[in-house]
């Protein structure tokens, strides 16, 4: 696949960047070489290849999960400038 000037271009206006006529055939190589190595990667045979995550197996860590009651609204509350019966009182932003 080739990309041309008008295509980097447009590309550049979707990304809302200002781009010139002499960086735009900068571009437009490294789009192509980007491309070609894309074309590259679609050669490979993955049949029988599992998805993975990540490159090295891993397991992720979990947590139990259990219900709480939390038990920690006062040692929250103490971290907020203003409260009242529990709440944080902010100020009002919309009028």
């Amino acid at each position: 696949m080739s990309v041309d000037s008008s295509t980097v271009k447009r590309v550049a206006h979707l990304a809302r960047i200002k781009v010139t006529d002499e960086e735009a055939e900068a571009l437009r190589g490294e789009l192509n070489a980007i491309l070609g190595f894309v074309e590259q990667l679609n050669e490979v045979d993955v049949t029988g290849v599992e998805p993975m995550t990540s490159v090295t197996a891993m397991r992720l860590k979990a947590r139990s999960d259990e219900v709480t009651d939390g038990g920690k609204a006062a040692a929250i509350l103490t971290n907020a400038p203003v409260s009242e019966d529990g709440y944080f009182l902010v100020p009002k932003v919309v009028e």
